[in-house]
């Protein structure tokens, strides 16, 4: 089915208790049933506006009816590939991690010029050309390959085998398959890329293995430089220059690695499951870059985290997030605003109402993972719903809020800012430049040979009197660059803060990505495979990282940049938080011995903090 704005939009069923002679209206090509006309002509003209995506094909900018026929003529597509193609094609397919045109290419390529097994074609058998499918591929110690193949006889059936060698297969000069209907067949078949990862109904119909490969989990599958040996790369053209990095992997152990130091080990602690860290980060950094827009004041992030692993149904804190987005997406006037006005919702949004919207979105949104918990919602016991669970559903409401008008409009915004900071810093730079050349210009010829015809009437005199003009031309000059370098600095503090999103630092040579955020105070790593967080926490820790990271890798030169370029702000914010956590120990210590003179609960403890948030941003 069509997607509104990249996002699942559920068709409406029909009215209740339908009587076969009441006249109603009916969509065409949805078939969806209406009795209020006004409300019927709403949903037309959803479907008429530009902003629909075929799912199979990835084009956007279409109406709902162009879609369906969009998505109709790329099912179309996929489907004519060959039936024996389809497994060696998903095969191919099964955790690459090339891009979308590389993948495409490759398998076209291997389609048109290589052997594999299940390919069915035709093989010189007695001087004659018969139907044969390659059963095995046999590589031979010369490289060269030969095949066993099974001749096809009546009904399609394998009568007997034998070994025949390359030249004794003829395979057709027609192209198997396009490479648009190879983009539509990768598009149609997969449910995850980078790594591509096919449904698993067709994994499981096919023969095709689930568990992700030894050398990915371990951050050794993604796209490498193939055959550099000797400084060259694969091409044997190109020659290595001095110093330059090559890929990580690729790199043998030498005596100058001595000298690295131990990567430190990472911190785990998180409460919530380690597979839901990610989701956590992208629903607290959502929330503070656009608090704003959702009026929604700042929190912590351990105060988030404690929320979502607390039992209370009504905690003030993600009844607050959870409302203040629904309240977006209501004021979009998208998707989940029209499936709302068909349930005749009211479109307020109250600390008391907030769970009823929670799961109309659920309801919409008719994820197979939310199916169990929109029950234990609908009671009222949204407490009860398992951590993981409830940031997959803060997960889902923030990919919505990210398609918002009012949320692009911020986005395009930060990016002008950006552009037109960055234009400063060139012209700055410019002028700088040509500052410094016109200072070591100096004086000019003529001034050269008029100073010097100066000094012959009067050396002494006239000769002080240049050199002093000199100098305070100098002196001007070095104000000048020096107010500019701090105006350059300026304008670089100002294009951090104008960043649009958080955005990782890079990556080590095992495909491990590094993430800082500005207001929290550590430096968490993430898993090549998606699924392993952790996090260093001081600066001994990061100065160990960045001790322990080769440069001869193209990875970890890249990382250790941007680690280097922004250490002093890494840094500074790893001593802040270590110091206010030693603070907050020593303040909960003191609650602690005071509430066991008083008999009562901590209700000071700063880990509590998450139990008084306040929402002062709401409404302004």
């Amino acid at each position: 089915m069509p997607l509104l704005k990249r996002s699942h939009f559920p068709l409406l069923d029909p009215p209740k208790d339908l009587n076969p002679e009441e006249k109603v209206f009916q969509v065409r090509f949805t078939k969806e049933i209406f009795r209020d006309y006004q409300e019927y002509l709403n949903r037309v003209n959803l479907y008429r506006e530009r902003v629909w995506t075929c799912k199979v094909s990835g084009k956007s900018n279409l109406t709902y009816e162009e879609a369906l026929v969009s998505e109709h003529h790329a099912a179309d597509k996929a489907q004519q590939l060959s039936r024996e193609l389809i497994a060696p094609v998903l095969h191919l397919i099964q955790y690459s991690t090339l891009s979308l045109t590389e993948l495409v290419n490759k398998i076209y390529s291997i389609l048109q010029e290589d052997f594999f097994e299940g390919l069915e074609l035709n093989g010189r058998k007695d001087g004659s050309l018969s139907a044969c499918k390659i059963l095995k591929v046999i590589i031979g110690s010369d490289n060269t390959n030969m095949y066993e193949v099974g001749w096809i006889g009546q009904d399609n059936a394998v009568t007997n085998t034998s070994v025949v060698q390359a030249d004794d297969l003829v395979i057709s000069k027609k192209a198997r398959a396009s490479r648009s209907m190879l983009n539509i067949f990768i598009r149609e078949s997969t449910s995850q890329n980078s790594p591509w990862i096919i449904h698993t109904n067709l994994a499981k119909q096919y023969g095709i293995s689930t568990e992700p490969p030894r050398d990915l989990l371990n951050g050794q599958g993604l796209p490498k430089l193939r055959g550099i040996e000797n400084g060259t790369t694969d091409d044997g053209r190109k020659k290595l220059k001095k110093g330059e990095p090559i890929d990580d992997l690729l790199l043998k152990p030498t005596a100058d690695d001595s000298g690295l130091s131990k990567k430190p080990p990472l911190s785990t602690d998180f409460r919530v499951p380690v597979d839901s860290v990610g989701d956590l980060l992208m629903v607290w950094d959502f929330c503070m870059s656009y608090g704003r827009i959702l009026c929604l004041s700042p929190f912590s992030l351990s105060d988030l985290e404690n929320a979502v692993c607390h039992k209370e149904s009504n905690l003030v804190l993600l009844v607050e997030i959870h409302a203040a987005l629904i309240r977006l997406l209501i004021k979009d006037g998208g998707g989940y605003f029209m499936f709302l006005q068909n349930k005749r919702r009211k479109l307020k949004v109250t600390l008391v109402t907030w769970a009823e919207y929670l799961c109309d979105f659920l309801e919409m949104t008719s994820k197979e993972e939310f199916s169990s918990s929109l029950s234990t919602v609908r009671r009222g016991h949204y407490g009860l719903v398992h951590t993981a669970v409830k940031l997959q559903i803060l997960r889902e409401l923030v990919d919505e809020a990210v398609t918002t008008s009012a949320v692009r409009q911020s986005i395009a915004e930060k990016i002008d800012q950006q552009q037109a900071i960055a234009a400063s810093k060139r012209e700055l730079a410019r002028n700088k430049k040509e500052e410094k050349n016109a200072d070591m210009e100096g004086v000019t010829e003529k001034e050269m040979s008029q100073t010097d015809a100066v000094k012959n009437v009067n050396l002494t005199l006239n000769g002080q009197v240049v050199e002093k003009e000199r100098k305070e031309k100098k002196n001007i000059n070095a104000n000048k660059m020096g107010e500019g370098k701090m105006h350059l600095e300026c304008l670089g503090t100002e294009m951090d803060k104008q960043s649009i999103q958080s955005s990782s630092l890079g990556k080590d040579r095992s495909y491990n990505r590094y993430w800082f955020f500005g207001d929290e105070g550590r430096l968490f790593v993430e898993s090549a495979d998606f699924k392993v967080w952790g996090y260093y926490s001081t600066k001994e820790e990061l100065d160990a990282l960045i001790g322990s990271l080769n440069v001869k890798g193209i990875r970890e030169r890249a990382l250790k940049q941007q680690l280097d370029k922004f250490y002093n702000t890494i840094s500074n914010a790893l001593e802040k938080r270590m110091k206010d956590n030693s603070q907050k120990i020593l303040l909960e210590e003191v609650v602690l011995r005071r509430s066991s003179r008083v008999l009562s609960q901590p209700k000071d403890n700063p880990s509590m903090s998450f139990l008084k948030y306040v929402n002062k941003w709401k409404g302004n």
